[in-house]
């Protein structure tokens, strides 16, 4: 059913259709959840929910983050025409599907991160978005298009991982923990275990595309490294975040500030038996399933925690 009305909207309406996925709508609520996460600490930590800077900072951020994704689908256009397609890699094929000019990306970007921006200003203006959400705002907006494209293009210089985890991973939630006035240094430790599951996921959601990528001149860590070397470092990744997680967790380790409540580090656990998958079959299977389910179970269980504590 719902195959068949996305067909009938890509034949009627092909641009409308198109831009909806460049997009990348999925992305777009996973964003939404991540900001919620963020939004979550810094209540339990104290700070007042208000619903009026709550959807501010929505209102500023979707359109942002969906100038980042047209960005990269027009950065990426040539990588996604001779990358076999997944759920989680090869970008959304929306220009390859209807046909349609890489331009049509390029100029939603200029207008999405317009909107997005116009938005925070006057937000800002109104006392609705505060200047530290403005700030990191901007941060994810201008690192986030310099990720794809030029001048800096990291994704092409063996960086995008770094980038994309530092931005998703941290940037994102202290968006969220700011806009409620509450990100301080506890609120910006919480999310720490969450950005290293994060790089994880881009480790393996880079691997399906590394022949494509270097075919065109992208410069991943799954195109400069060796398949042992890409293991180790998901190994790493997936032994540092739930060691952070239990560092940061409550009465754990004295040299550590105690910013993680039980509630919450024991309602990620279950996300384990996704990352030692993963660990198992990274750079085996060209499907990047584990990382990625893991990563969102991540969010979805801690920000379900966090709320938990902020209400009980």
């Amino acid at each position: 059913m719902l195959s068949a009305v996305d067909d009938t909207a890509r034949r009627r309406a092909p641009r409308a259709w198109a831009l909806w996925k460049a997009s990348r709508p999925s992305q777009l609520l996973l964003i939404v959840a991540v900001y919620a996460l963020g939004v979550a600490v810094a209540v339990a930590r104290g700070a007042t929910l208000a619903e009026p800077p709550l959807l501010a900072g929505l209102a500023a951020l979707l359109p942002t983050a969906a100038g980042v994704h047209y960005a990269n689908e027009y950065a990426d256009y040539e990588t996604d025409a001779l990358t076999e397609r997944t759920p989680f890699s090869g970008g959304s094929g929306a220009l390859h599907t209807t046909g349609l000019p890489r331009r049509l990306t390029a100029k939603a970007t200029v207008v999405a991160l317009t909107v997005g921006g116009v938005a925070a200003a006057l937000l800002a203006l109104e006392g609705l978005l505060s200047r530290r959400g403005a700030g990191l705002l901007a941060a994810i907006g201008v690192l986030g298009v310099q990720y794809s494209v030029p001048p800096l293009a990291f994704s092409r210089r063996g960086l995008g991982e770094l980038v994309n985890a530092l931005l998703g991973g941290l940037a994102l939630p202290w968006y969220g923990a700011a806009v409620v006035g509450g990100l301080d240094r506890q609120a910006a430790l919480a999310v720490l275990p969450f950005a290293v599951f994060v790089f994880g996921n881009l480790l393996e959601t880079q691997w399906p595309d590394r022949r494509a990528d270097a075919d065109v001149g992208k410069d991943t860590l799954a195109v400069r490294w060796p398949a042992r070397r890409l293991q180790a470092a998901y190994a790493l990744c997936v032994v540092a975040g739930f060691a952070a997680l239990l560092a940061l967790t409550d009465g754990v380790l004295s040299a550590a500030p105690d910013v993680l409540p039980w509630t919450v580090t024991l309602a990620t656990l279950p996300a384990t038996p996704l990352f030692a998958w993963g660990t198992a079959r990274y750079t085996r299977r060209e499907a990047p399933y584990p990382a990625v389910l893991g990563m969102v179970l991540v969010a979805v269980l801690q920000l379900l925690a966090w709320t938990y504590v902020a209400v009980g």
